[in-house]
């Protein structure tokens, strides 16, 4: 219990012109909207603007915090797409869900480019699966529209020298300077460890039996384990059925202090976050 404590003690509030989030107080649901035809789990399924509104929709309504549009497939294998192409799938979707839903809008981007466009266009927050390291501009983007960003451990293979936490730590502290120096608030920094990136089974197991660990660094983490081959392999399910193993995760991230998970299915995680939380945050909920 002592990672949960350090957790709920840093009190900080993620916010923005229309949202609050009281960190500490209970875990945040972000829901994943893939406008994508190759994602591993959802592709092709809300490639038409109107099939993906309605999926954020229900979301929102499910109890989803954030709704996270994604137009590249960041799966093993996939094919990188140009930032045009990217812009050509996820700015019609992001210019009306700005308009539609009440939720803040994230967008799963490690573009400059896209992120410009789409931050212009009043998307809240960015995700960036490269953690500010893979486009020399992004930093500096993020900064000029003062906005959230997550920032995501990766790499290319799954070869270590050290440690894999340290190894995450220094990397984290990297884009974290990167973040700063570009005029990126400290308070609007989120960690997120890339389970299922740069990680083999063994390792993304490791990641999740040590996550507590990463509150050291002082900010609050996302979880994003949705489906992931992780829980495929354990299971020996395809994605459409490890909806059970992705909460089994949910679960231990809450355990070790994880503020926000990142997930495919709401109304099942929202359930499972309630109880968690009731349990792990009861006493500070009153």
């Amino acid at each position: 219990m002592k990672n949960i404590k350090l957790q709920l003690d840093r009190r900080q509030i993620l916010k923005g012109d229309n949202y609050e989030f009281k960190l500490g107080t209970r875990t945040f649901i972000m829901g994943i909207l893939n406008i994508t035809p190759d994602s591993f789990s959802d592709g092709g399924s809300y490639t038409n603007i109107e099939e993906a509104i309605q999926q954020a929709k229900r979301m929102v309504e499910e109890g989803a915090d954030i709704i996270d549009v994604g137009g590249e497939s960041t799966r093993p294998g996939a094919a990188e797409v140009s930032a045009s192409e990217e812009l050509q799938r996820v700015l019609p979707v992001v210019e009306r869900l700005v308009k539609e839903i009440k939720v803040p809008i994230s967008v799963d981007t490690y573009k400059a480019e896209v992120a410009d466009a789409v931050l212009k266009a009043g998307a809240h927050m960015i995700n960036d699966v490269w953690g500010l390291q893979r486009d020399e501009k992004m930093a500096a983007v993020v900064a000029k529209y003062h906005v959230p960003v997550f920032i995501m451990h990766n790499q290319i293979g799954t070869d270590y020298s050290k440690d894999i936490m340290e190894a995450i730590s220094d990397f984290f502290n990297e884009s974290i300077n990167i973040a700063l120096g570009a005029g990126i608030d400290k308070g609007q920094i989120i960690l997120d460890p890339g389970i299922g990136f740069g990680k083999n089974y063994e390792q993304n197991i490791e990641v999740m039996a040590r996550l507590g660990e990463l509150n050291d660094l002082g900010y609050p983490i996302l979880l994003g384990t949705s489906k992931k081959s992780m829980i495929g392999k354990i299971l020996d399910l395809p994605p459409k059925e490890r909806v059970e193993g992705t909460l089994a995760t949910s679960v231990m991230g809450i355990l070790q202090g994880v503020d926000f998970i990142r997930v495919h299915d709401i109304t099942e995680n929202l359930r499972t976050v309630k109880v968690t939380d009731a349990i792990v945050r009861g006493q500070e909920n009153g």
